[in-house]
């Protein structure tokens, strides 16, 4: 096995190809579960899914590879990415695994590993399970008799999941007299998020709530969010929501229909906390990508913001590390640690929710506080066997900002799904940023 199984956010591909096969599965299931052996005793697993066809595949796969290293399984159905986290440390699992190609087509699949505090497993914990299905040190550990691990079905998942959810509004709260409209994807929260809104007094508009397994992220959600901001202005819904096929990516929409991406969320997430006195070290955690208008708007209020590498466990790295509360990317992944351990679009969307009730106010005037900076985006094909230096690139994305002083942001970096070097540049003229961006674009191909 040459390549690297594990990417930026788990393992993932075509179901059915490698390395999203049932064997790898089975390959996989056994080598995470002698990780998580620590002790003498029987170890839990919890296995979460989206509403693929092929879950139904990688999951059984899954769940006899964990059997036949002695560990026990919990399997909870259709459950979004955070409802997974939740769950497993509420019944105090020593690990857990989500099945979800998050956003992608429904024709590919992923698996999410989670160690027992709820966060995905570090780097070394991805490379020992590589090591071992490499080296087929696996297949020399095979318990029999009673020490076979077990399985069975929770079959209350959904229910636990939307009632912590509720616990994270504020007490007394209520969403009586909003409309919204819940643009689940056909995904993993088709259930939960609807259920969410209503049990909390909303009158909800779902869409994408009919999951048939081919369907999940076709048209809808998050990444396509064209249906959703249409339906709030025909339902004349107060704001709309769209997760992502497993739950734990979010995009919003003001009564208009405007959209409000990760960065605004942040915005108004943080600057509300900053107004509370309530965002430890005055600060939001986001990716490279990050508009600059994020910190401009919290600028105001001595608020800032921490850059991490792309990836959103990254940005939940960042914020353990320095004890910050409030996350996120531009692509809408909210991580709220006071609440969940991982991006949680149900928890999100509530957060917003509670300011527009806070401040009696929709959702259009409380947007206001964020003015994106104009950006463009341009991408350079490269040679997968020739990476270009990243220091170089640095220096290159350095020597592009200071053209700028200190008017605009620029971002040079390969892309971790695809070979491609990616151009970021933000500035007040959008006219000089695309200039400047197709210059880049040519300039990195010497680099």
């Amino acid at each position: 096995m040459s390549e690297r199984l594990f990417g930026t956010d788990g393992i993932r591909g075509m179901a059915n190809q490698h390395p999203m096969t049932a064997e790898m599965a089975l390959k996989v299931g056994r080598a995470a579960g002698l990780i998580f052996l620590k002790e003498d005793r029987q170890h839990t697993i919890l296995i979460g899914k989206d509403t693929r066809r092929s879950c139904y595949m990688i999951e059984n796969a899954l769940t006899a590879g964990f059997c036949s290293v002695g560990v026990n399984v919990l399997l909870t159905g259709p459950l979004p990415t955070p409802g997974v986290s939740y769950i497993m440390r509420s019944l105090r699992c020593d690990g857990g695994v989500m099945i979800s190609a998050s956003h992608n087509p429904y024709a590919d699949n992923g698996i999410k590993i989670f160690g027992s505090d709820g966060y995905k497993i570090p780097d070394a914990a991805e490379d020992e399970i590589e090591r071992l299905i490499a080296t087929g040190e696996v297949d020399d550990f095979r318990p029999v008799a009673e020490k076979i691990g077990t399985a069975r079905r929770i079959d209350d998942a959904v229910g636990r999941y939307i009632e912590f959810v509720k616990a994270t509004f504020p007490k007394g709260m209520r969403l009586d007299g909003l409309r919204i409209v819940v643009d689940c994807s056909n995904g993993a929260g088709y259930k939960v998020g609807p259920e969410t809104f209503r049990e909390l007094g909303a009158d909800v508009v779902a869409i994408g709530d009919r999951p048939n397994g081919l369907n999940i992220n076709h048209g809808l959600g998050s990444v396509f969010s064209e249906e959703m901001r249409a339906t709030v202005i025909v339902e004349r819904a107060d704001v709309g929501i769209a997760f992502d096929g497993d739950g734990d990516r979010i995009a919003m929409a003001d009564e208009h229909g405007r959209l409000l991406d990760g960065n605004a969320l942040l915005a108004i997430m943080g600057l509300e906390r900053l107004e509370r006195g309530d965002l430890p070290g005055n600060t939001v955690v986001a990716n490279i990508m990050a508009n600059a208008g994020l910190e401009r708007a919290l600028a105001p209020r001595d608020g800032k913001v921490l850059h991490t590498k792309v990836g959103d466990r990254y940005v939940v790295e960042a914020m353990r590390e320095h004890g910050l509360t409030v996350g996120g990317e531009p692509s809408g992944h909210i991580v709220l640690l006071e609440h969940n351990t991982t991006g949680d679009a149900t928890i999100a969307a509530l957060d917003v929710l509670a300011v527009m009730r806070r401040k009696d106010q929709p959702l259009s005037t409380i947007a206001r506080v964020y003015q994106p900076l104009p950006e463009c985006h341009r991408k350079t094909p490269i040679d997968p066997a020739h990476r270009p230096d990243p220091d170089r690139l640095e220096q290159l994305a350095r020597d592009a900002e200071a053209e700028l002083d200190g008017h605009g942001r620029v971002v040079i970096r390969p892309s971790g799904t695809e070979p491609v070097i990616r151009v970021l540049v933000q500035h007040e003229d959008l006219r000089k940023a695309e200039a400047l961006a197709a210059r880049l674009a040519e300039r990195v191909k010497g680099v």
